[in-house]
């Protein structure tokens, strides 16, 4: 279902051989919010070698699209990434951090707890 679904329905059927026509229905869709973002990690528990790879995935529990994604890092700095998963190839000793993504449909932001990575 999309926004421009919304509108007035109507069927049309055969009974007793003739055609007949139900009253109309109006059907209105509206916009779902994003909720329930969490995070996942891989390796397990955020605990990841220094120069191994790091994989954070961002899942929405629930909300319309489209939706766009960004990750960001505790304290000042640069947008991450975009897109349900980044990806950090090498991790480095500044990489031990708090993480966290936002989800938004262009109305509405909502963001994740943040997750802990802790480069050993």
């Amino acid at each position: 279902l999309r926004l421009r679904h919304s509108g007035h329905y109507h069927c049309k059927g055969r009974v007793l051989s003739q055609w007949r026509e139900s009253e109309l229905v109006a059907v209105a869709a509206h916009r779902v919010p994003p909720t329930g973002v969490s995070l996942s990690v891989q390796p397990p528990r955020a605990q990841v070698a220094l120069g191994d790879r790091l994989v954070l995935r961002c899942t929405v529990g629930m909300g319309t699209g489209p939706l766009s994604f960004s990750w960001h890092r505790e304290g000042p700095g640069a947008l991450l990434g975009t897109g349900p998963h980044l990806e950090l190839r090498h991790v480095g000793d500044n990489d031990s951090s708090q993480y966290r993504c936002q989800v938004s449909d262009g109305d509405s932001v909502a963001e994740s707890d943040p997750l802990n990575v802790t480069v050993l």
